[in-house]
């Protein structure tokens, strides 16, 4: 009877050694191959990092500013200047001032044109065309790329700062902290709007270049032509009369001076008299 037992006890510690070693083998096996398949799988993923082209930065925006000076003659101001409007059409560009002068042997007329900046140099070909020679021609272009990126940063940094102390703004409880928030949020939007002012004047300088051009036409006293004889006899006339009446009037103006000096003489004249007598 012992000896059933024992050979039971035995078969029985035999089947359960082999149900586990045969659990154990099913599960590591499933294992081993996920871990493989990962490696395998981070591999890949690593060659495609190593392969994939790298991504270049966006390159910033030149800003430039743009500006010309122009100055020369011409012999007919009206053609010059619808020349100059028939570009200013043609480019949609705007004439800001438009300003005549008339000297002694000169007519001028002044003109300060905003022109998109892409279309700078192909207005100046225009305006300028049949002109041999530019008394002045002066152009220039400043690059203000750094100042726009910096107020630009500060406006963000702004912006960012004011969303802040709205955020403080609707947590605090106490009359005294809101005040204090507030003083300081109205300090920040003075700045906000102080730099937004700036970036639109940068972006409308940059965006619409500034063209000053001054075109005149020299008069015919200038260019030598004589007057006739008779013309200048009366213009000696002329001048004469005119500086004759203004002696005169130089005279009555000055007629306390006068009737002193004239008292003074007679007083003189009698004392002498008086002197002789004797």
């Amino acid at each position: 009877m012992n000896k059933i037992l024992i050979f039971a006890a035995c078969v029985m510690l035999s089947s359960c050694y082999q149900t586990k070693t045969e659990t154990t083998d099913e599960v590591v096996a499933p294992t081993e191959e996920v871990a493989y398949a990962a490696t395998d799988q981070a591999m890949e993923v690593a060659e495609v990092k190593m392969n994939a082209p790298s991504v270049a930065e966006p390159a910033i925006e030149q800003k430039v500013i743009r500006e010309a000076n122009l100055r020369f003659q011409t012999t007919d101001m009206d053609e010059t200047y619808g020349q100059v409007v028939a570009a200013t059409k043609k480019y949609k560009a705007q004439i800001q001032n438009d300003a005549e002068t008339k000297e002694y042997n000169t007519l001028t007329r002044t003109l300060t044109i905003r022109i998109p900046n892409g279309s700078f140099d192909a207005f100046l070909t225009d305006a300028g065309k049949g002109v041999s020679y530019f008394d002045r021609k002066e152009i220039s272009a400043q690059d203000v790329t750094e100042q726009y990126i910096d107020t630009d940063a500060r406006l963000k940094a702004k912006k960012k700062l004011e969303a802040r102390y709205l955020e403080l703004l609707s947590k605090a409880n106490k009359v005294s902290e809101m005040l204090e928030i507030e003083e300081k949020l109205s300090a920040v939007r003075e700045d906000i709007e102080s730099k937004e002012g700036q970036l639109r004047y940068l972006q409308n300088r940059v965006a619409m270049s500034t063209v000053t051009l001054e075109f005149y036409k020299v008069t015919q006293t200038q260019s030598g032509v004589t007057m006739s004889f008779g013309a200048r006899l009366w213009n000696a006339v002329t001048e004469g009369f005119d500086s004759i009446s203004s002696f005169f009037l130089e005279l009555i103006g000055n007629w306390p001076i006068i009737l002193i000096l004239v008292g003074l003489i007679f007083w003189l004249r009698r004392k002498f008299r008086k002197r002789k007598n004797k």
